[in-house]
């Protein structure tokens, strides 16, 4: 999908202080892609689910809580769930494009696959962070990462955690946060233990990635406006089939122009030889006759 596929004047980065977009259509998108169903409710928020009831997506701006997207996975269409994702509001929606991206891709491998996790180390959900060179810490049994600038990063806890007090938000094995700290400026989201690491890990990258993102101005936080790197979105760059035909609409232009300069409208005195030759005619005729009658 383009950058630019979206309103926006403005080039943001790093994306974690960039805020979310207006629109969640690019996080929707991976999972309507694959065959999942999009439902929605009277009071703006909308659902999608699996062909299967299985997996099912929430977002909800006009939620009942901070939670704007919540992402859940059943071993049944009415079974408790066995893992959950959330992403509250300010949360920039790329990141939660990054999650759904990878869950549209496990689903289509093997929806089974995408059910039950981890499948691979713990290590895995911040390798990207290590390689993107972000500070590394720990205190027994808990590990963290932190972005170079400070307002970014990543703590997970070695301890299990009951999976009902995950799931109700009291406890978390894995938290991501960003921004300034303030209402609305600082986003949080969190994975419960079953959340296949793969899937984490595609949300990580895109955390470490430093390629801008589109957003309008004000749009942006207002305390991350000063720590961010924004800069103006550039004109576009002219195309050839662009060029050519800014060319010949000019060289049209510029033969009409020649045509007016060359082409002399009558005025309304002016009157052609013949027509004058014809009214003088008239007029000896008309003297004639009335020479005639003089006499």
């Amino acid at each position: 999908m383009s950058p630019h596929a979206f309103d926006g004047d403005t080039l943001v980065s790093p994306v974690y202080l960039a805020g979310s977009m207006h629109t969640g259509d690019p996080a929707l998108q991976p999972l309507l892609n694959c065959g999942f169903v999009l439902a929605g409710d009277e009071y703006g928020n909308v659902y999608v689910n699996s062909p299967d009831q299985r997996f099912r997506l929430g977002y909800m701006p006009e939620g009942p809580d901070y939670t704007l997207w919540k992402i859940t996975a059943q071993r049944s269409p009415f079974a408790e769930p066995e893992w959950m994702t959330t992403f509250d509001t300010p949360t920039p929606t790329e990141l939660v494009t990054a999650f759904t991206s990878a869950l549209a891709d496990r689903y289509q491998d093997d929806p089974t696959a995408a059910l039950f996790g981890p499948s691979s180390p713990s290590q895995e959900g911040w390798l990207p962070l290590q390689k993107a060179g972000w500070r590394h810490g720990s205190t027994r049994p808990s590990t963290f990462f932190t972005a170079p600038d400070g307002l970014a990063g990543l703590s997970h806890s070695g301890r299990l955690v009951p999976r009902q007090e995950e799931l109700r938000g009291e406890r978390q094995r894995w938290l991501l946060w960003g921004g300034e700290d303030g209402y609305l400026e600082r986003w949080y989201a969190t994975f419960t233990s079953g959340v296949p690491t793969s899937l984490i890990a595609a949300t990580t990258k895109r955390l470490a990635d430093q390629d801008p993102v589109l957003r309008c101005e004000r749009d942006v936080p207002p305390r991350n406006r000063s720590v961010a790197q924004m800069r103006p979105l550039p004109p576009p760059t002219p195309t050839p089939l662009d060029v050519q035909r800014v060319a010949a609409a000019r060289a049209h232009s510029l033969g009409h122009r020649r045509a007016a300069v060359h082409t002399v409208a009558p005025s309304p005195s002016y009157h052609s030889p013949a027509h004058i030759h014809g009214q003088r005619g008239g007029l000896g005729h008309n003297s004639r006759g009335d020479r005639s009658g003089l006499r």
